[in-house]
């Protein structure tokens, strides 16, 4: 964790994270509880919401607090018997973090954290980068954070395509959100091939730093189910803190 803290790597790769039993087992829940697309990003589903859409309107604002309970609740009855897998990344950094790790809270309310994420065969997630600052302009919670990665655990991903694409860019928010136009992020065909990529197999916990560009390659054959957040670092001395 300390090289991706200090710029030293850009992706931490942790295999078998969860076992290939839980996998299995967490597909059939996850499934069973079903998708919704994103608000403002079609084809891409998810169980959950992300803080991303609520595109600082206040309404779906209350909406995401007034939810975040519940939708980590759903996820942990997808899971069982099995833990969820982000409340076993959330322990796993509590424990080895020496000022601990704990939800992220903003405007005085806990933050969903354990987003699951379903990327169809043959569909992209396009290249962005993730500014929790972009979503919650001047607030000391943004305002603080020296670093954010984001979080993915593979619960089920394809033999073939579905890898991490990144490039070395960290363009400032103001290039992306000229380059992205209209869309949610900027298609792949407007820019060259990624500088390198990982290929995630069922159980891996992958940890990256978001604010670079990133994107989902298309994958072939089977849906890509993954459970994700973000981990913020302010500091050795200050706690982590989680969200989605």
């Amino acid at each position: 964790m300390g090289a991706l803290i200090r710029n030293e790597i850009q992706v931490l790769r942790i295999p078998d994270f969860i076992s290939r039993d839980a996998c299995k087992h967490i597909t059939k829940g996850l499934k069973s509880t079903g998708y919704n697309d994103y608000l403002n990003a079609p084809k891409v589903g998810r169980i959950g919401m992300s803080y991303f859409e609520t595109g600082m309107k206040q309404e779906i604002i209350e909406h995401y607090f007034d939810t975040a309970m519940d939708n980590i609740n759903l996820l942990r009855a997808a899971c069982a018997p099995y833990p969820c897998p982000m409340d076993t990344f959330r322990c796993a950094m509590d424990e080895t973090w020496a000022q601990g790790c704990t939800l992220q809270t903003l405007f005085g309310k806990k933050m969903f954290v354990g987003l699951s994420r379903c990327m169809k065969p043959g569909i992209p997630l396009k290249a962005h980068h993730d500014m929790f600052g972009r979503h919650a302009p001047n607030t000391p919670e943004a305002e603080s954070l020296i670093s954010q990665f984001a979080i993915n655990i593979y619960i089920d991903v394809p033999e073939k395509g579905g890898e991490i694409g990144m490039w070395n860019d960290e363009i400032s928010d103001a290039e992306f959100l000229e380059r992205r136009g209209g869309d949610y992020a900027i298609p792949l065909e407007h820019l060259g091939p990624c500088d390198y990529s990982a290929k995630p197999e069922n159980g891996d916990l992958i940890l990256f730093n978001a604010r670079k560009l990133h994107a989902v390659l298309p994958g072939e054959g089977v849906d890509r189910l993954t459970i994700s957040g973000f981990l913020g670092y302010r500091g050795a001395k200050e706690p982590l803190t989680v969200w989605s």
